[in-house]
């Protein structure tokens, strides 16, 4: 009964309630996609895509149906999806020229073009996080320059590991929206 309250409250954007569902299924999800990974880092990728995808669509969810095989479902196609992106980088086709070429390649330090490009790209990217929230700034900050995992970030910041987890994948969607947006 709980949670058909809290996906009614979550389909009104109640931001309780996505939390209450994420603490609810993170571990049930997480599990069958490490299950079915073997990789941790892979798991917890599909399980964060999947909680993403799942509360953007929630007003589609049809409760004639259990809440985790709804979930388990979007991580199926999610993962397959990855798989499928992973399929389609391993397999290039690559001609005698190219090959020849990638042969004759003297030096692969980058140039100092390279290292003016990849600076430029940096700022842009440091711009458009300032624009964030300064509390989704610093779970960024952590997470992809510090290189903290999701329970040492937790600890940094005294906040319960879902609401690290919820916050990381609000930050990423709010930045790719911007990110877009300067496109």
């Amino acid at each position: 009964m709980e949670v058909a309250k809290q996906i009614e409250k979550a389909k009104k954007g109640d931001q309780v309630a996505f939390t209450f569902l994420l603490n609810q299924y993170w571990n049930q999800v997480y599990a069958f996609m490490l299950k079915r990974t073997e990789n941790q880092t892979t798991a917890e990728d599909i399980t964060i895509e999947t909680f993403s995808k799942a509360f953007d669509k929630i007003g589609t969810y049809n409760t004639a149906f259990q809440f985790n095989t709804w979930l388990i479902t979007i991580a199926k196609n999610v993962h397959i999806d990855v798989m499928r992106k992973k399929k389609t980088n391993l397999f290039v086709e690559i001609t005698n020229r190219e090959d020849q070429k990638a042969y004759n390649i003297a030096d692969t330090t980058p140039s100092a073009e390279d290292e003016l490009i990849t600076q430029q790209n940096l700022s842009r990217l440091l711009q458009c996080i300032k624009e964030l929230q300064p509390h989704y700034q610093e779970v960024i900050q952590l997470r992809y320059f510090q290189e903290m995992s999701y329970q040492e970030i937790a600890t940094t910041i005294n906040e319960p590991l879902s609401n690290v987890k919820i916050k990381l994948l609000r930050a990423k969607k709010l930045l790719a929206e911007i990110i877009q947006s300067k496109r």
